[in-house]
């Protein structure tokens, strides 16, 4: 299976001495649907902002898209999508400008863009919001806006950074029914988020993290069976039920009691 994210002995210490990373390895494989789970401050962001180019690290090496990202960042960055934790978008801009402008950041050329930001948009729900304000909509909808704004260019890699924070249970949904749409096509996502049932209906792997380590990592049934042995039940859609908060629960308290 070919590796499309190849993280070695990444390591990062801020000039105020705090060690985000501690020697992080990990490898996301083409088409995966990857979750990084961990607490606020283990490392998840600091992972994509040094695999995205705005976090410079202190130590070790990353392959995105077969490239050494840290000496040919431009090579991959083209074919990566992202979508940021806080909302960054034009707060005055109309929803259709934002996606088409961002095309043109990537030279596309408004012939095509126009129609892929309108099926876009379509895809996500937001056919009927595109001559409203970025400050005019929910905040699950700009959510929505942020995903489609990093699909525009059509990337191989989808950084999601808590993507559906603070959204309804009936757009998480359907957000994540778009998103399996897309692993479909064969685009690699890695995920981060606190909603851990959200990891368990959509990752086929998971990598926990904490206080700058990686304290597991596999597929998704190899995690889960880290728990109390009990087999995971499933919903009548197909998803599971719920063994993954009490897998990562136990496996952060364990880590944490070591340091």
């Amino acid at each position: 299976m070919k590796t499309v994210l190849n993280i070695k002995n990444l390591k990062k210490t801020y000039a105020t001495g705090t060690q985000a990373l501690t020697s992080v390895s990990l490898e996301v494989h083409k088409g995966d649907f990857f979750a990084l789970l961990g607490p606020n401050g283990a490392g998840k962001t600091t992972i994509i902002g040094i695999a995205t180019g705005l976090v410079i690290p202190s130590g070790g090496t990353l392959e995105l898209l077969s490239e050494d990202a840290f000496k040919f960042p431009e090579k991959s960055r083209r074919k990566v999508g992202v979508v940021p934790q806080n909302f960054n978008v034009d707060f005055f801009g109309k929803v259709f400008d934002v996606i088409v402008n961002q095309a043109g950041y990537y030279g596309i050329p408004r012939s095509i863009a126009i129609p892929r930001t309108k099926k876009i948009l379509a895809d996500l729900g937001l056919a009927d919001k595109i001559n409203t304000t970025t400050r005019e909509l929910s905040g699950g909808m700009q959510r929505r806006l942020m995903i489609a704004r990093a699909l525009i260019h059509e990337p191989d890699f989808l950084f999601l950074d808590e993507p559906t924070a603070g959204v309804d249970v009936e757009s998480r949904r359907s957000t994540w029914k778009y998103l399996k749409t897309l692993t479909a096509k064969g685009v690699t996502i890695l995920l981060t988020t606190h909603y851990l049932e959200e990891a368990e209906q959509l990752a086929n792997r998971v990598a926990i993290i904490n206080k700058g380590t990686i304290i597991a990592q596999g597929t998704l049934s190899e995690i889960l069976a880290l728990g109390d042995g009990t087999p995971d039940e499933k919903l009548n859609d197909g998803f599971h039920s719920g063994k993954l908060e009490e897998v990562y629960l136990k496996l952060t308290k364990q880590n944490s009691d070591l340091i």
